[in-house]
């Protein structure tokens, strides 16, 4: 049976892991193999780490001196994990208790590399369920969004706040790229490399988790922080990744159109985001010449429009 290691950053998140951590725990007994309880802390101010350690003191402790943000916690936990597999838990999931074992059993194939969870959550009392992605390259971006079939085992990307992976498959492909720091595609851009270099990346409808989207972004980033980071992470996106050059091509056409229009549309935030992406670039080309040894097959092959 596979060894896991639950690994859970946190900021600022006390609340959140009083309420959430049994059923995490429930999880991880009801599975009823070898497991180890990450928790990342990333320089929290509210006494979660006093919590954790009297609370908690069985769980596996990290802690940062000072705010590193999401990537480099998660990138922590899974360099001191000692499970073959590793799944990543947001805060604000909550896990059902049978979530482990249909994870498991896609790990089965020694290629496949990440599998997300379906997420259930309430949007205006009704309940919603996602995980599972698609995308199309248009207007010279990659567009992504929730596919509407939330039953097929196919992803373009897995989200980290619910998701297992291969450790050893995550090392090779360096971990999340702290390129799109503070935040945003980090994940999207793990699960493209691993594609990209030839590993499987799935959906697992059966592991169920309930997600309350509880982010700390709009708290330490802001409405507009938030924004401008997205904007920015989707030039590092296509700049490091996209190889097939009719795609690319149609990047740069775009780019002038995108520049006008939706620097109006924006007030502004699409032009800061662009130069802020050009301050990137010599480390964005650095990052891609190491990607690009690792892929086996041409984005065309990968991004997939499905309804």
């Amino acid at each position: 049976m596979l060894n896991i290691s639950i690994i859970i950053p946190n900021f600022n998140g006390k609340e959140l892991l009083k309420k959430n951590l049994p059923k995490v725990l429930l999880a991880a007994e009801y599975w009823g193999g070898k497991y180890e309880i990450i928790v990342v802390d990333d320089a929290s101010k509210d006494g979660s780490v006093e919590f954790l350690k009297i609370t908690y003191p069985k769980i596996k402790l990290i802690v940062h001196k000072s705010n590193q943000r999401f990537a480099v916690s998660c990138n922590n936990g899974v360099n001191q994990a000692k499970g073959e597999i590793v799944i990543l838990l947001n805060t604000d999931v909550i896990p059902y208790k049978n979530f482990v074992k249909p994870l498991l059993l896609d790990f089965k194939e020694k290629n496949v590399f990440a599998i997300g969870c379906r997420e259930e959550a309430r949007i205006n009392g009704e309940k919603v369920f996602s995980g599972r992605a698609t995308g199309v390259f248009k207007r010279g971006f990659l567009v992504h969004k929730r596919a509407k079939n939330q039953d097929k085992k196919t992803t373009l990307w897995v989200a980290t706040g619910s998701a297992a992976y291969r450790k050893n498959i995550w090392e090779k492909l360096g971990g999340l790229d702290l390129l799109y720091k503070p935040a945003y595609m980090e994940d999207i851009d793990i699960s493209y490399r691993a594609q990209k270099a030839g590993y499987k990346v799935l959906f697992e409808p059966q592991s169920l988790v309930f997600h309350q989207h509880e982010t700390t972004n709009i708290k330490s980033m802001g409405k507009k922080g938030i924004k401008l980071a997205a904007l920015k992470n989707q030039f590092i996106f296509v700049w490091k990744n996209i190889t097939d050059i009719e795609l690319l091509i149609s990047h740069f056409i775009w780019l002038p159109y995108h520049l006008i229009f939706d620097t109006i549309k924006t007030k502004g935030l699409f032009a800061l985001a662009f130069f802020r992406a050009i301050t990137q670039l010599p480390a964005v080309l650095v990052s891609r010449k190491k990607a690009r040894k690792l892929f086996k097959f041409s984005d065309k092959e990968i991004i997939k429009a499905d309804a």
